[in-house]
């Protein structure tokens, strides 16, 4: 029982069978380039010379550390979805790699954004908006591929025989991955409209993120402890 449940603590997570098995060509090609997106945000790729060059490479690790934290969550949400359901088809592949496509489009945008946060670099309100159009165009663009995994997962449902819990956690993933792309939309149409003055809420709008992942997991929490109830509960006799 023991080895059970570790094996169930590495192999999966909690009520959602994995259904992936060993690691396929699919995620292992994204494997690199997921590595490849990583190495194009490193700080610099000349080793340091002299303490200064030392402490101006320095300087670009806050960034380069949230950027590597961004993309490792994009990862991790890559590798949870081949985990849960295993699909290897020609629509996943197909769809798999316009992800991978996007991604690489995604890394240079986000690079510099958190490059000029940290590095205090002057922008114009032009440039402004046109960098959040950009980013948020790339965030946008990953997450949308997201939500076609995951509708794609939902209409084999059937197929991989979902249980309650495993269906609503994939209704909940739908959810997230649409509301991230809804948010770099919006980030684009306030980019795009709001007056020179108020353009950096274009970017300050992410922060909103963390508030939605709240009140997210909050009802769909009270949803899964309502199925677990049910599903606990014995069928009334008759």
């Amino acid at each position: 029982m023991i080895r059970e449940q570790m094996l169930g603590v590495t192999q999966g997570e909690r009520n959602f069978r994995w259904r992936g098995g060993e690691i396929s060509r699919v995620e292992g090609f994204s494997d690199a380039v997921f590595a490849f997106a990583v190495t194009l945000l490193v700080v610099s790729l000349e080793v340091p010379k002299s303490f200064h060059d030392l402490m101006l490479a320095m300087r670009g690790f806050p960034s380069f550390a949230i950027c590597f934290a961004i993309l490792a969550n994009v990862w991790f949400e890559h590798y949870r979805f081949f985990r849960r359901y295993g699909l290897q088809d020609a629509y996943t592949i197909v769809v798999n790699c316009v992800l991978l496509f996007f991604l690489l489009f995604y890394v240079y945008p986000l690079k510099f954004v958190f490059s000029s946060m940290f590095g205090g670099a002057q922008i114009q309100v032009d440039e402004a908006r046109k960098l959040f159009e950009i980013y948020g165009g790339g965030f946008a663009a990953v997450y949308f591929i997201f939500s076609l995994l995951y509708w794609h997962a939902w209409q084999f449902r059937r197929a991989l025989a979902l249980d309650p819990l495993e269906k609503l956690k994939t209704q909940q993933g739908l959810a997230d991955h649409l509301a991230m792309m809804a948010i770099g939309l919006l980030s684009i149409v306030l980019a795009f409209t709001l007056p020179p003055r108020w353009v950096g809420l274009a970017g300050w709008l992410y922060f909103g993120i963390g508030a939605y992942f709240t009140a997210a997991g909050m009802f769909f929490g009270r949803r899964e402890t309502q199925l677990l109830e049910t599903m606990r509960d014995p069928p009334p006799m008759e």
